[in-house]
């Protein structure tokens, strides 16, 4: 029997001792990965001192974003950057968060040399970020344009007639919640989605053709929706150069009197470290390498849901949207 009592008390304490050394290891994985973190962006965490120029990466959709109009205020403030290069690849997204991101740039334009380099694709609603630099570049083959705005929703009434299902809808106006998809949209509905995409459009012209000095027919031959190569962008004067990041730092030497040999530091814009996807991979890797494999499990759930929301865009866009994609 002391035999037996003996062992059970070796095992609650390897099992302490296993149970602290996990946790010691989920502490210190977690410290790893905000270190890296860190490395990853040091002018959004541990903004670093010296005289630099600063380069911004715009990519994948685009959306509203608070965090990163605070980023962008931060960039505009920061007295040891002297030039800021916006490197654009990304076929649009919302309207209102283009204009948000336009606006925010416009910002940073106003209190520093600010170039936009255009590196695959800066179309629709990247468009509307890259003109808030008074200077665009772009490679030869790099796409540019597509002037438009769409409203575009799944209808589903041919299925659900199939397979009898009616949704019942009880609204206040005839108007409210139209179109929803679930009944054939009514041509009051149409003309006002229509009025809508109308009336952004023309908001959208009307800024080409301020911010790019455009005549009225020089911007009839750019908005009509489709997208231009580089080459083809610079004649119709939707671009300033062609070229890459190194020609931006010689426009910036030669037309702003910046030193060209400064070295170029990025400027990160994503969310806090909690919101990104990284750290979730990495923290459910360490939980699991652990034997934690059910709080893992969670972690990468977590993740994925982030990553599935932020694919979710609502309201009018102002996207690239080519037919082969669909």
């Amino acid at each position: 029997m002391s035999l037996d009592a003996d062992l059970i008390v070796d095992r609650r304490r390897m099992r302490r001792k296993l149970t602290f050394w996990r946790v010691a290891a989920i502490v210190v994985a977690i410290i790893a990965i905000i270190v890296a973190a860190g490395k990853l962006a040091p002018n959004e965490l541990g903004e670093v001192a010296g005289a630099q120029i600063a380069r911004v990466t715009i990519t994948g959709l685009i959306r509203g974003d608070r965090d990163r109009v605070e980023a962008l205020q931060k960039l505009a403030k920061a007295s040891y950057v002297k030039a800021v290069i916006i490197h654009v690849d990304s076929p649009g997204g919302t309207t209102a968060g283009s204009q948000q991101l336009h606006d925010a740039l416009r910002g940073v334009a106003a209190k520093k040399p600010t170039v936009v380099v255009i590196d695959g694709l800066g179309a629709s609603g990247a468009y509307i970020a890259a003109m808030a630099s008074d200077h665009i570049v772009a490679e030869d083959t790099s796409l540019v344009g597509s002037i438009g705005v769409l409203f575009q929703y799944p209808n589903f009434a041919q299925v659900l007639d199939k397979v009898g299902v009616k949704v019942e809808t009880v609204r206040s106006t005839p108007l409210k919640a139209s179109p929803n998809g679930f009944e054939p949209t009514p041509p009051e509905a149409t003309a006002a989605l229509d009025a809508i995409v109308k009336d952004s459009y023309a908001w959208f012209r009307g800024m080409v053709q301020d911010r790019r000095k455009l005549t009225a027919a020089e911007l009839d031959k750019v908005a009509d929706g489709r997208v231009f190569t580089g080459r083809q962008a610079l004649g119709l004067k939707l671009i300033d150069q062609i070229g890459d990041e190194q020609t931006a730092i010689d426009w910036l030497a030669k037309s702003k009197g910046i030193d060209a040999n400064l070295p170029v530091k990025d400027w990160r814009l994503e969310p806090r470290l909690s919101e990104l996807p990284f750290l979730h991979a990495a923290a459910a890797a360490a939980l699991e390498a652990v034997g934690l494999k059910s709080l893992a499990r969670r972690f990468e759930d977590t993740g994925a849901m982030r990553g599935i929301e932020s694919l979710n865009l609502d309201g009018l866009l102002a996207l690239w949207h080519p037919s082969g994609t669909n």
